[in-house]
């Protein structure tokens, strides 16, 4: 890309309500004078076409019926397509209302393309307090807006109106974005870009249909090689940690138990989700099979890493909880540490073949994956590391295992805290028990799953190319 320059008038710093003094703002809102798309055609703002709708929020606690939520985690980035919403009666935290809308923006984290057409308008919906609903004021086609907010141009715009110093706090501002100008496209080329995409979309909807949880995959294989129910885990239900989100919701129960049930745990623990019968069950079938605790397969003490000082001229990535993905790790392009940093915080250090593992928060805890880079990264002091000797274990077995329910039935029995403010502790982790079999047999397992979850990239692959021809579809009517 070659280097920009231009100057601007300090009368247009009044541009912003607050001071922006950035490059990327200043282009687009005084040089670009808010016009994104280069194109034949008048331009119309965002305000013409969409209106913000009045926030109505639901405070955290039960609620007096049954409401779909929209969780922003649970969601597939510039898809525009809602996926995962399910049914509650309890609130963790505060929640917008979002029945009304047509439409609802994520003003966090914007530039992923948190944008979606509300598929359920007319129902009780709620969703993130960061969810902005709007209504559609004029008649222009859902499915052509969907694409233009998701398209990799708007994306580059909202990345320029951000603020916020990490991307926990980067907002684009409701006000901000409404100001936007995107092509005034008439009606009959609206008729013939629809008419293209429409096609395609449904193919998308076909592909994705093909698609298992790769969290279902590895289950079935370890309920087949261990021989258990693989529906095992809808029985246990759902809970606090990741693992547990793939089962139904977890019904009230009731049951006795023993007073010796107390001595399976060397904490005194009263809580019902390490006595109800699934976890008793799977304990029993833990204590019926040979196995090994984590810690006689680590070559050091688990550890987590330490709260980074960000640098924004530096060059190694900090990797946090959001950037466990429970498949792969993405590596962070905005948040970064100093060498220097590097070199003194050695416990945040992250090495080729350690396992992250995700140690505190609602839902997130218990998000694991397999480094399977060289590249220098640090950890925050969210994330656990466990460094496996590979002599002794299979790094890639151990997070396949954690990720079934034989694994991560524990980490929902063991972790401590109450509402959002859950944690997982070394200790904890490293009591943990997994399979001994031989390092030759946790090979042919892992082989088994690396090749079902490859045949699920592939499907990925080819949505992401249905995906392209309809932003080629967009750019070519805009010209």
């Amino acid at each position: 890309m070659a280097l920009t320059t231009f100057e601007i008038e300090t009368t247009s710093l009044l541009i912003s309500k607050h001071c922006r003094l950035d490059i990327k703002y200043y282009n687009f809102t005084a040089i670009r004078n808010w016009k994104s798309f280069d194109t034949k055609f008048n331009y119309i703002k965002l305000s013409d076409i969409l209106e913000e709708l009045p926030i109505i929020k639901f405070k955290k606690g039960e609620l007096t019926e049954e409401y779909y939520m929209v969780n922003i985690s649970d969601q597939e980035q510039r898809s525009g397509d809602l996926e995962k919403v399910e049914l509650t009666n309890t609130l963790g935290s505060d929640k917008n209302y979002l029945g009304d809308a047509d439409v609802f923006i994520s003003k966090l984290g914007m530039p992923r393309g948190y944008i979606f057409i509300n598929t359920f308008k007319g129902e009780k919906v709620l969703g993130s307090t960061e969810f902005i609903p709007y209504k559609i004021k004029k008649d222009f086609p859902k499915l052509l807006l969907k694409y233009i907010l998701l398209n990799p141009v708007l994306i580059k715009v909202y990345s320029a109106l951000e603020t916020g110093k990490t991307p926990s706090h980067k907002r684009v501002n409701p006000y901000e974005f409404l100001k936007i100008k995107i092509p005034k496209i008439p009606i009959p080329i609206q008729d013939k870009a629809v008419a293209k995409i429409e096609p395609i979309e449904k193919k998308i909807k076909e592909l994705k249909s093909q698609i298992k949880q790769p969290q279902e995959i590895i289950n079935k294989v370890f309920a087949r090689e261990f021989g258990f129910e693989e529906n095992l885990y809808n029985d246990f239900g759902k809970g606090m940690t990741a693992g547990t989100q793939i089962a139904q919701n977890r019904k009230l129960r009731t049951f006795e138990t023993d007073f010796n049930e107390f001595s399976r745990s060397s904490i005194f623990r009263f809580s019902t989700r390490f006595h109800n019968p699934p976890t008793k069950e799977l304990m029993d079938f833990m204590d019926n099979i040979k196995t090994l605790k984590v810690k006689d397969i680590i070559k050091e003490t688990i550890h987590r890493g330490a709260s980074p000082k960000y640098d924004q001229n530096g060059e190694i990535p900090v990797v946090k909880t959001g950037h466990l993905k429970n498949g792969y790790i993405e590596i962070s392009e905005e948040e970064f540490v100093s060498e220097e940093f590097y070199n003194q915080k050695e416990r945040s250090q992250v090495k080729e073949n350690d396992v992250l593992l995700a140690s505190t928060g609602k839902v997130s805890l218990g998000k694991i994956d397999l480094v399977e880079t060289d590249e220098k990264l640090v950890v925050d002091g969210h994330i656990s590391i466990i460094r496996i000797d590979k002599n002794k274990y299979n790094p890639l077995f151990f997070t396949y295992f954690f990720r079934s329910i034989l694994g991560f039935f524990q980490i929902e029995r063991d972790y401590t805290g109450a509402t959002n403010q859950i944690e997982l502790y070394a200790s904890e982790i490293e009591k943990f028990l997994i399979p001994d079999i031989s390092l030759t047999e946790q090979e042919r397992v892992v082989n088994e799953i690396k090749t079902e979850l490859d045949k699920q990239k592939e499907i990925e692959k080819e949505i992401e190319k249905e995906r392209n021809k309809i932003d080629k579809i967009i750019e070519e009517v805009i010209k």
